[in-house]
């Protein structure tokens, strides 16, 4: 029992480390991220979310936030999770291939001023890498939440949030709290007057 209790801390503090490093490391980029989010459904765009397994979750999760609320009450933000819709995935996958799973409904449904946000332990996702390529040629803005490295996302997107951590439990974890941070940072700028967020932080 005594091991067991051990092993289950050395987890947790395990987790606890890699969100103390993302604090010194990852804040800026996060901040950038929730500015573009801010400024595009600001201007009547809406946020695009994509995932593979885990990540898939952790973008539905996103969007439900942005849909129904984080925690305080205010109106429904335009946002779509493009892992849901299980006959467009099939028929995409069947058709044009997974790779092409979110590209063909990011030109289905994107458009020039939306924020796509990509969620990658890797970064190296060939379906996620195919759309964020798709919507930055169509004047999408691209977000991607990846592991240490980054991967090939890092060079495709707007604003990277790398998390320090090279095992997948651990980036998946800190995908929630990052998630969590953008939906508490998006949710008061809809409480605040247009020029209390986008005025923080330089986004160059």
């Amino acid at each position: 029992m005594l091991e067991l209790e051990e092993s289950i801390a050395e987890e947790i503090n395990q987790s606890a480390a890699v969100k103390k490093e993302l604090a010194r490391e990852g804040t800026p980029n996060i901040a950038k991220a929730a500015i573009h989010i801010i400024d595009g459904l600001r201007a009547g765009h809406k946020v695009l979310a994509v995932g593979n397994g885990g990540s898939a979750a952790d973008a539905q999760h996103f969007v439900a936030e942005l849909v129904g609320r984080y925690l305080i009450e205010r109106k429904g933000l335009k946002a779509v999770a493009l892992t849901t819709n299980t006959s467009a995935l099939t028929a995409v996958g069947n058709d044009y291939g997974f790779d092409e799973i979110f590209a063909r409904q990011i030109e289905a449904i994107g458009e020039a001023g939306d924020v796509v946000v990509a969620i990658s332990t890797s970064g190296d996702s060939a379906n996620i890498l195919r759309g964020v390529e798709f919507a930055r040629n169509a004047g999408m803005t691209t977000i991607g939440l990846t592991g240490r490295t980054g991967g090939r996302l890092r060079e495709l997107v707007d604003v990277c949030v790398s998390v320090p951590s090279d095992l997948t439990p651990r980036i998946q974890e800190a995908h929630i709290l990052i998630i969590h941070i953008l939906c508490g940072i998006v949710e008061k700028a809809f409480l605040s007057s247009p020029t209390t967020l986008t005025n923080a932080v330089p986004l160059t």
